[in-house]
């Protein structure tokens, strides 16, 4: 019999798909900051920094906020690469507890509540730009309340997903973090020169608590806990993770720290996240800036054309997880060998297209086309380290993204700072050459460490018996099967 009519309305894929909304605004409440501030410093100031060597596109490149009467800043680049990067201090502090929380207790609140957090901060943003110290600390704040939101959803998936479906659930959740990008720095740079730059944290916070409430309403912490899943639904996800469901509950005294710290498989993944975050965080925070200074593009087509390469970033992802998936589940690639691979084809192309930029010069064209290039295979990258907690460590994967994402986060401060120190003077080509290429070797980095040291098996440390490890009663290559199948299975099982 089967499992559920249609695959896309199982439970867990729609839990897959609210997590992608709160994803979505996690990232539509961090990005808004990158556009806004373009609007929100004094131009006088601003025209300091703007480079003199390509011309102008467009009508007008001057911020368009004086139309409405908000408030502007004389704010310096490294002022700015501050306020950009305040977040992230405050995002590493909660990386680590929220993972072992998640797995303690379960995700359901900490990604609710913590994006909550994040809008009611957002919402009171305009009034804190007063003062720069205010600003930092909100910032920082706001961190503090998104930094619990991956290491939650990874261990919701702990519990949710059967193993040959980890990627495709895993990476629908996460691209809702690209899908925000991609409607965030439009949406930004439209309601700043509409209605000024103060409307884009009102409406930003404003979607993120209506969001809140639907999650509150219509999700749980496991399958044994929502009412309104399909029993036969429950019996197939218990089954197929039965050694994770069963597992004696986390505490502080049974979760291997030491183990974990010794992984070198671990330290690959917390290196291929590092690096991977290093250019996406870069292009993140300072692209905006990249493309009004260099390229000189005024705020509506900076923010448009700044979400292109995560519109090819999101589509990538979405493909290929399911490619990886479906290759794993019939035996073409082992878990390891498709981690690795991905990861290396991502980084690579990256690498490439990031020193392309470099060199491009005022050929804003061919820069947007590298830029989407990069995108896209920014998406294939994160289907190898991004999922690889679920493989090697299925019971303590919040955790492990909270390690994982607590040294990846460092890019997040560093990598604005590092722009603001490489652009003081005038914003050319040149130094922004730097900047790119900092980033590629960086990404090559990532590729050897990854591709040395990184596994997608579970890991003797990751003992859900206190004893050896003992995998699943299938093997991977036997999940090839399709659900019918396995479902029989399940039916028969619970019948015993």
């Amino acid at each position: 019999m089967a499992v559920i009519g249609c695959q896309w309305m199982r439970s867990r894929y729609q839990l897959a798909w609210l997590a992608f909304f709160g994803f979505l605004n996690v990232y539509m409440l961090r990005v808004n900051l990158s556009v806004a501030l373009v609007a929100m410093v004094d131009t006088q100031e601003e025209d300091n920094y703007t480079s003199l060597e390509c011309p102008v596109v467009g009508n007008d490149t001057s911020s368009p906020t004086s139309k409405h009467g908000a408030e502007t800043f004389d704010w310096d680049k490294p002022t700015q690469g501050l306020i950009l990067g305040s977040f992230f201090y405050g995002y590493l502090i909660t990386q680590i507890p929220g993972g072992w929380l998640a797995g303690k207790y379960g995700g359901k609140n900490l990604f609710g509540f913590g994006i909550l957090c994040t809008a009611v901060l957002t919402l009171i943003t305009p009034l804190t730009a007063k003062s720069v110290p205010t600003l930092v600390i909100t910032r920082i704040l706001e961190g503090l309340g998104e930094g619990v939101t991956f290491p939650a959803i990874q261990g919701m998936w702990a519990v949710w997903a059967p193993p040959m479906e980890r990627s495709k659930l895993a990476m629908i959740s996460f691209s809702g973090a690209q899908m925000g990008t991609v409607i965030g720095l439009p949406l930004s740079g439209l309601i700043t020169a509409q209605l000024g730059w103060p409307y884009v944290f009102y409406i930003f916070g404003a979607i993120a608590i209506v969001w809140f409430v639907v999650w509150m309403l219509l999700t749980s912490n496991t399958p044994d806990s929502l009412k309104f899943i399909d029993p036969e639904e429950r019996e197939y996800i218990n089954f197929e993770i039965a050694t994770v469901s069963s597992a004696e509950p986390i505490t502080l005294k049974n979760t291997p720290w030491l183990e974990m710290a010794k992984s070198p498989v671990l330290w690959a993944t917390s290196c291929a996240h590092f690096c991977h975050n290093w250019g996406f965080y870069t292009l993140l925070t300072c692209l905006p800036t990249y493309m009004k200074d260099v390229l000189q593009f005024d705020i509506a087509k900076d923010s448009l054309l700044s979400s292109l390469p995560y519109v090819f970033m999101w589509v990538m992802i979405i493909v290929t997880s399911v490619v990886v998936d479906t290759m794993r589940a019939r035996s073409i690639l082992s878990t390891t060998a498709a981690r690795k691979l991905v990861n290396a084809i991502g980084f690579l192309v990256n690498a490439a297209c990031l020193l392309g930029i470099g060199y491009v010069g005022c050929n804003f064209t061919l820069a947007v086309v590298l830029l989407c290039i990069a995108g896209a295979f920014d998406g294939i990258s994160q289907i190898g380290y991004n999922v690889n907690h679920l493989d090697i460590a299925p019971k303590y994967a919040g955790t492990l993204m909270g390690i994982t994402n607590t040294i990846a986060t460092i890019p997040g401060f560093l990598g604005p700072q590092v722009v603001g120190w490489l652009t003081t003077q005038h914003s050319t080509s040149e130094q922004w050459r730097s900047v790119f290429i900092i980033s590629a070797e960086i990404y090559v980095f990532g590729i050897i460490i990854y591709s040395l040291l990184g596994s997608g098996e579970v890991q003797k440390w990751a003992s859900v018996s206190g004893g050896e490890y003992e995998p699943l009663s299938t093997s991977d290559s036997s999940f090839a099967q399709d659900e019918t199948s396995v479902n029989t299975a399940v039916s028969d099982h619970s019948t015993d």
